[in-house]
């Protein structure tokens, strides 16, 4: 990593701490395992794939965990040109608008400009990761029946925070030097939904053509 994406990426510039994986657990072990995948350079499509006798389950979650806390970040990095006046409207371009729902204040789909709809998410999601009847860190604790199709919401929210950033701010992102880091990030996500089918199609639609170019 060169030294001005250091600089970006070591400030913790995140809206909240991450979530850490606790040392000598199965959950710590996986993390590592895909860590190493990845220093090492293997190729992103490979090293998304789940390792023999390996929980697909325990696998999907590790990666989640991690895009969260990856992803929270690249937005950290440009939310200071992220705001109500450059972003009243939570977008991706002319034809992608996205509204925020939850079981709470939001119970019907509500327009809400870009930086609050990300406050919004992050918080969102935290709170998904850190149930531990969603996200069980007991060995031995299962999974919950619906654990796919909560993870399937996070991935696809999280998506949109690429294409809010790709189609918005991705000036910022070359400025500061990151573009590389993005890209890498962006093109380990898409190959991770994919490989598992844990986003829809049609939520893949803004960023299609970008992907053809990165992801062949």
């Amino acid at each position: 990593m060169s030294n001005p994406l250091k600089q970006v990426f070591n400030k913790d510039r995140t809206f909240r701490p991450k979530r850490k994986f606790e040392p000598g657990t199965q959950r710590f072990e996986l993390h590592k395992k895909a860590q190493a995948s990845l220093n090492a350079g293997l190729d992103l499509k490979l090293a998304v794939q789940l390792p023999h006798g390996e929980d697909q389950n325990d696998w999907v979650a590790v990666h989640v965990v991690d895009f969260f806390n990856r992803i929270n970040l690249i937005y950290g990095t440009i939310s200071d040109s992220c705001t109500e006046q450059t972003c009243p409207v939570m977008s991706g371009g002319p034809k992608y608008e996205y509204r925020w729902q939850d079981d709470s204040r939001y119970r019907k789909p509500t327009a809400l400009s870009a930086p609050k709809y990300m406050n919004l998410l992050m918080d969102w999601i935290e709170v998904q990761i850190n149930n531990e009847d969603i996200f069980p860190t007991n060995i031995g604790t299962p999974f919950p029946k619906n654990f796919l199709q909560v993870v399937k919401k996070i991935l696809s929210r999280l998506f949109r925070v690429f294409v809010h950033v790709y189609i918005h701010h991705f000036e910022r992102i070359i400025q500061m030097g990151a573009e590389a880091h993005v890209n890498t990030c962006y093109k380990h996500f898409y190959y991770f939904v994919t490989e598992f089918n844990l986003t829809d199609s049609k939520e893949l639609e803004p960023l299609k053509e970008m992907t053809m170019r990165m992801c062949h």
